[in-house]
């Protein structure tokens, strides 16, 4: 049987070569007994490829039974595979056949098998080595010829790195690694699955077929589709049902494809227009905010020390300072701390400075607090209280201004 009769039959849509590729791989390790790791993203449309491994195998005419195991409470998953013996726990009032026994030469698909637990795993493990396996509360070995099948959506190799998932079981399991490749990655198969899709609803819901504008397939075909081929499905269906008009436009099919742009923002902002801050972005909002504040206080300082005052007679002899404050707010975080350019040198100062300061004169008077305020003062005097002309004469933000205000306890 080659591959367009195995799409035929297991109702596979598409011609993409990654497709084909696990199609493939599928029809050669059907006939044999190999367990086989199926990995993909969850919609891809794994357990079809467990029944074409099923159904084109000698164990076609046996059993065939889908197990998910993330469904499974942990403390009855034991249970529900190898069954158990009456009375072996509370609640097991005769006993039960598990998944094993039942599917005895036939076919077990485990689907996200990762999430088993680690004493499960050693059972497991058991049956892939041996065959062998205990009932729950029972000592007597019991044997079983099942081809076991598994299924995840994540990757086991890291599970296993972190201890989550046993190294032996995975190598035990993935004898034959098979892919199944995401949405995204067949571009050209998209426009070909919706098209079945929505003729399959409009025959279901007796409507008028569904056509795609050129846009709008466009859009479809350039989607991500984190859901994969169950996402789309459940698209195409909202859309015969929902849409009157049956040529559909792009404006149209957005309605009903999520915003990726709106979603793979880090700071979400709602229609509010209030922002939503992850713990991360809040912590680089206060240091953005801190380096402004920083930046506007120096440049506060340089302007206090040059018109005079209180604390102009400290440095008065020290115009190398003065300069070094401007070139620092001047300065941008990406250049060298070493290599400063004066862009606003002071007032009739020289301009080769060969001055030396100390380092204790980095730290100055206790009084700038009082200049300060004597400075707002003066600033919110001249401008009549309008606090927007004083801030700019002052050479710093409206909200700095509001809140040296309410700091300064000035009226």
């Amino acid at each position: 049987m080659d591959i367009q009769d195995i799409k035929n039959r297991f109702g596979i849509i598409g011609g993409s070569p990654l497709l084909n590729r696990a199609i493939d791989i599928a029809r050669q390790v059907a006939p044999t007994d190999m367990s086989v790791l199926i990995t993909g993203e969850s919609g891809s449309g794994k357990e079809v490829f467990s029944h074409i491994i099923h159904q084109m195998s000698t164990r076609k005419h046996g059993a065939f039974i889908a197990v998910n195991c993330g469904a499974i409470p942990e403390g009855t998953i034991d249970s529900e595979l190898f069954g158990h013996e009456k009375g072996s726990f509370t609640g097991a009032h005769e006993a039960r056949k598990g998944y094993f026994e039942v599917a005895n030469g036939g076919t077990i698909f485990l689907d996200e098998v990762a999430e088993l637990p680690l004493g499960t795993q050693a059972r497991l493990l058991r049956i892939l080595e041996s065959g062998e396996y205990l009932r729950v509360g029972s000592s007597k070995v019991q044997k079983t010829d099942v081809r076991i099948i598994a299924a995840t959506n994540v990757d086991v190799y890291n599970r296993v790195k972190s201890g989550k998932f046993r190294e032996d079981l995975y190598y035990r399991l993935n004898t034959v690694p098979l892919r199944i490749p995401a949405l995204h990655e067949r571009k050209e198969d998209i426009y070909l699955l919706f098209r079945k899709f929505s003729a399959d609803f409009s025959d279901k819901y007796r409507s008028p077929g569904i056509q795609l504008e050129p846009d709008a397939i466009q859009i479809l075909s350039n989607y991500s589709w984190p859901g994969n081929v169950r996402q789309l499905k459940n698209i195409a269906e909202q859309i015969c049902v929902l849409e009157k008009d049956r040529n559909v436009t792009a404006a149209a099919l957005l309605n009903y494809i999520p915003n990726e742009s709106a979603t793979n923002l880090p700071v979400a902002i709602n229609g509010n227009n209030k922002e939503d801050y992850t713990e991360r972005d809040i912590l680089y909002k206060v240091l953005f905010d801190m380096k402004k504040d920083m930046m506007e206080l120096k440049k506060l300082v340089a302007e206090i020390i040059q018109n005079g005052g209180n604390t102009a007679h400290v440095m008065a002899d020290n115009p190398h300072y003065i300069n070094q404050l401007y070139q620092e707010i001047d300065q941008t975080t990406g250049h060298d701390s070493n290599t400063l350019t004066i862009k606003k040198p002071l007032q009739n100062a020289p301009v080769d400075y060969n001055y030396t300061h100390e380092a204790e004169e980095v730290e100055e008077s206790l009084s700038l607090i009082d200049k300060e305020s004597d400075l707002i003062k003066k600033a919110l005097k001249k401008h009549k209280g309008k606090r927007k002309f004083a801030a700019q004469e002052l050479g710093i933000s409206e909200r700095t201004l509001y809140r040296k205000i309410k700091e300064l306890n000035l009226n």
